[in-house]
């Protein structure tokens, strides 16, 4: 059931809050265009799907953000903090309800990304939501997100034609970057993963052989996403002679020990950190953050993407989704592989 704005624009919604570690609930509430901190009139969405991030929310959800990092990693439109309750996401996909000020910003009745939490319905600044492109499919849009932070990433290691690249973790992230990295001509793509249940996904993206446990040496790039120290060794194995390592990973408040001797010191090894939260510097000067995230929705218009994403789960069901995808014992063991959980609004 979709809302409309009443007479005084309030408009009732329901969230998921995190309230404790590994705790969370469905609330509701109001959302108000007052609320909203624009220069134009805000616009209300209904939200059709979202996703878990499995790799931020899984810290957030296990209480695991470092205090140093509780301002770095806010969401855009988080509420509460990281000390609890909190109500956190940044993958939202829904259509924007008709009104006057939805007419004057071309965006009734259209579907659009935002990076705003788990809710059903919100005001949004007009400024801060992109249209989806005809091309690609309203549920394959949650994506959104994950694309730009492999964008991003392939921005930071600039892959060129005929490269050997490795890419160690591939969850979502690292099966984005296996996409982009493949279409580049001639180069031949290494996706390192230890479940072997994503190895046909990975081979449909592009990845040249999918394999847990390689042979050292050989690749002129590396990308590491697994977010454990035993990938990046790996990653740093991998390595030729002055090749880079692209850094992704978020460990949170742990500690990563890596081995700085050895052939990463006699190879001459470049270790490099990316991170979506700013644009790299070769792109600063003519990319936007609004040109970026155009960028990626556009670049979701591929059916084979669909393999990405999980059967929906139900926002009535979220807080058990939530356990079980996120939650601190192992993760999701099932018939098919989890790369990003999709869930389904009413």
């Amino acid at each position: 059931m979709t809302a409309t704005a009443a007479p005084d624009h309030i408009v009732p919604a329901r969230a998921l809050w995190i309230t404790a570690p590994r705790t969370a609930t469905i609330e509701g509430g109001a959302v108000r265009p007052e609320d909203v901190e624009t220069t134009e009139a805000p616009v209300l969405v209904n939200t059709c799907y979202t996703a878990i991030s499995r790799g931020t929310e899984r810290l957030v959800y296990n209480g695991l953000v470092p205090t140093s990092e509780h301002a770095r990693m806010r969401a855009p439109f988080q509420s509460g903090d990281f000390t609890f309750p909190v109500k956190y996401g940044y993958a939202n996909v829904g259509r924007v309800a008709p009104s006057p000020a939805a007419d004057h910003a071309g965006l009734s009745g259209h579907h659009v990304f935002g990076l705003y939490p788990h809710q059903t319905a919100f005001y949004a600044d007009p400024a801060t939501l992109s249209l989806v492109p005809d091309s690609v499919p309203v549920r394959r849009a949650v994506l959104a997100a994950n694309m730009e932070t492999a964008l991003n990433a392939c921005w930071d290691a600039a892959p060129l034609p005929g490269d050997r690249i490795a890419v160690v973790g591939c969850g979502l992230v690292g099966a984005l970057i296996v996409y982009l990295c493949a279409r580049i001509p001639g180069v031949s793509v290494l996706a390192v993963e230890t479940d072997s249940l994503k190895a046909e996904v990975l081979q449909r993206l592009g990845a040249a052989s999918v394999q847990s446990a390689p042979a050292e040496g050989g690749y002129d790039l590396v990308f590491h996403a697994s977010a454990t120290q035993a990938g990046l060794h790996t990653a740093i194995s991998l390595a030729e002679k002055a090749a880079r390592i692209v850094e992704l990973s978020w460990y949170g408040d742990q500690a990563v020990s890596i081995g700085l001797g050895g052939r990463f010191h006699a190879l001459r090894l470049q270790l490099h950190s990316s991170q979506v939260g700013t644009i790299p510097p070769a792109q600063a000067a003519r990319w936007s953050f609004r040109r970026r995230l155009a960028t990626a929705l556009e670049l979701l218009a591929d059916d084979r993407l669909d393999a990405l994403l999980s059967p929906d789960a139900s926002f009535d069901e979220l807080p058990d989704t939530m356990a079980t995808v996120c939650g601190s014992g192992p993760l999701h063991k099932g018939p098919a592989p989890l790369f990003c959980q999709v869930v389904r609004y009413p």
